[in-house]
């Protein structure tokens, strides 16, 4: 394996996705990756995603957490910006993630992402509502944000696997 600007490009990824709405947009990274999958599946051609049927939404963030990875340092802060991007919004909610402390005391402890990174998981009791794109501006802006888990317009097809044993192939709209 190459590092990331040494391939020159990347023409094809393969990756999977915890949801994908109608649009074909994603969320991703609800296992601590998000920048890095973003990183990857932005720098190159076609971006093919797998996923079960499941994983299919009418709007993103209706099945779980959408992660925001944020830097360590003033944590709580940003904590506090992210939720003032959705003030008033019934139904949303935002934490740090946290995980059983590995000593084994049943404590908590900060989950850490591959980057030495947080994450606040936001939740939504029916879903994002709103212009995405404006959305994703909004968060990025927020000093400490390092990046977030919705993928807006990077896939180019969506491969589903069906109850039925059937395959359905999803392409970007043009």
């Amino acid at each position: 394996m190459l590092p990331l600007g040494e391939a020159g490009g990347i023409d094809l990824s393969i990756d999977g996705a915890d949801e994908v709405d109608p649009e074909l947009n994603l969320v991703k990274g609800r296992g601590g990756s998000l920048l890095r999958e973003k990183m990857i599946e932005g720098s190159g051609g076609r971006f093919v995603v797998i996923v079960d049927e499941s994983k299919l939404v009418p709007r993103l963030g209706c099945t779980g957490a959408v992660p925001v990875e944020v830097v360590p340092f003033g944590c709580d802060h940003t904590l506090g910006l992210v939720r003032k991007v959705f003030d008033g919004l019934p139904g949303f909610s935002a934490r740090l993630r946290t995980v059983a402390s590995k000593d084994g005391e049943g404590k908590e402890e900060m989950f850490v992402t591959d980057n030495g990174n947080y994450i606040v998981e936001m939740f939504f009791e029916d879903g994002i509502r709103g212009d995405l794109n404006e959305i994703s501006d909004r968060l990025l802006r927020i000093t400490g944000v390092v990046e977030h888990g919705m993928f807006l317009g990077m896939a180019t097809s969506v491969v589903v696997a069906k109850k039925d044993g059937t395959v359905a192939l999803l392409h970007k709209k043009k």
